[in-house]
C-alpha cells in the first residue's frame, strides 16, 4: 500500500543528462518534470534535485556539452543543489559493486562479439522474433572462472549478471510508479545484461543504482521508455542491499514524425533555441504546462 503523502519525506530527485549531444526539448521536459517534483507541488516542494552527468561512456562525452548543458538549464531558469556529479568520477564505486556480483558468482565474463551474438541467435532453429531477438543467448555464461580469468588477460570481454541465479537469489521483487502503481518486476524478459565493457567502465544500470543509492535519491523521474530499464535496476538494487526509490516514469516528448526525439534533432535543440533568442523561462513554463511548440506533443512512441 503507498502510504499517504503527509507520510512521504520531501523528495530527492535527479535529471542526469550524457554529455555526448546538445539536449533537445524532451530532455528540457524531463528536468522540469524532475525539478518540479523536487522544488514544486509534484513532489510537496521541500525537495531537492540532484544534477548528475552521465559521462562514463569516455568516447562519446565531450566536455563542450556539457558547458552546453549547464547554459541549457541556466536559459530554462532551472537549478539544482550542490555541484554537479560526474559519473567519470565514481569509477571505483561501480568496480567495487562489479567486485562483488562476481563474489557472490553471479557476474561471469563474456568473450562475445555484438556479430557472434547475432550470429548464433539467428542460427537457433528456435530464434525469438520481436525484442527478445537481440538477447543474449548465454553463450559465456558456463566457461570455468579461472578459464576465462586467463582468457581475460589477452582477450577482449565485458562483464554480464546471471540473472536467472540474481532471480532465484532474490526471489520475487517489485517497484512502485507514481502512474502504474505497483509493478512485478520481470528482470528475466531481458537476458543476462552487461554490467561493464572495455570503453565502459559501467553499465547504464549498474551506475544508476550505485548512484542513486549514493546521493540518496528516493524519486526517479525520468522518460516512460526507461520502464523497461527499473525490471533490472529493481534486482541489481536487492542484489547490492540497496534502497529502491519511488518512479514516476513520464511520457516522451514527441517531433511532428511522432516519433521520440533523439540529439540529431537539431530543430529541437535547446542551445538552438537559446542562440535564436529564445524565451528560456517562458519556454519552462510552456513545457511544465503541457504546451509545446508547433509540430511537438507529448505521448508515448
Amino acid at each position: 500500500m503507498t502510504p499517504p503523502a503527509s507520510a512521504i519525506p520531501a523528495p530527492v530527485t535527479r535529471f542526469a543528462p550524457s554529455p555526448s549531444g546538445p539536449l533537445h526539448l524532451g530532455h528540457g521536459y524531463a528536468a522540469i518534470m524532475a525539478h518540479d517534483a523536487a522544488y514544486g507541488d509534484v513532489g510537496g516542494g521541500g525537495g531537492r534535485m540532484i544534477l548528475r552527468i552521465d559521462d562514463i561512456d569516455a568516447a562519446r562525452s565531450r566536455r563542450e556539452h556539457v558547458a552546453s548543458i549547464l547554459a541549457d538549464l541556466a536559459w530554462l531558469g532551472l537549478d539544482w543543489d550542490g555541484d554537479p556529479v560526474f559519473q567519470s568520477h565514481r569509477l571505483a564505486r561501480y568496480d567495487a559493486a562489479l567486485g562483488r556480483l562476481a563474489a557472490m558468482g553471479l557476474a561471469y565474463r563474456c568473450f562475445c562479439t555484438r556479430a557472434a551474438i547475432a550470429a548464433e541467435i539467428a542460427a537457433s532453429a528456435s530464434a525469438p522474433h520481436g525484442p527478445a531477438a537481440s538477447r543474449y543467448p548465454g553463450t559465456c555464461r558456463g566457461i570455468d572462472p579461472a578459464a576465462a580469468a586467463a582468457r581475460a588477460a589477452t582477450e577482449p570481454h565485458c562483464w554480464r549478471l546471471d540473472v536467472a541465479a540474481a532471480v532465484a537469489r532474490t526471489g520475487p521483487l517489485a517497484w512502485h510508479d507514481a502512474a502504474l502503481g505497483t509493478v512485478a518486476a520481470a528482470p528475466l524478459a531481458g537476458g543476462d545484461i552487461v554490467l561493464a565493457r572495455r570503453d565502459a567502465p559501467s553499465s547504464y544500470h549498474l551506475a544508476n543504482v550505485v548512484d542513486d543509492a549514493d546521493l540518496g535519491i528516493t524519486l526517479v523521474v525520468r522518460g516512460a521508455d526507461l520502464v523497461d530499464a527499473t525490471h533490472v535496476q529493481r534486482l541489481l538494487q536487492a542484489l547490492l542491499d540497496l534502497p529502491s526509490p519511488r518512479y514516476a516514469h513520464h511520457p516522451l516528448v514527441l517531433g511532428p514524425d511522432g516519433r521520440r526525439l533523439a540529439k540529431r534533432d537539431r530543430a529541437a535543440a535547446l542551445a538552438a533555441l537559446r542562440d535564436a533568442g529564445g524565451d528560456g523561462p517562458r519556454l519552462a513554463a510552456d513545457l511544465h504546462a503541457g504546451r509545446f511548440p508547433a509540430g511537438y506533443s507529448l505521448g508515448n512512441p
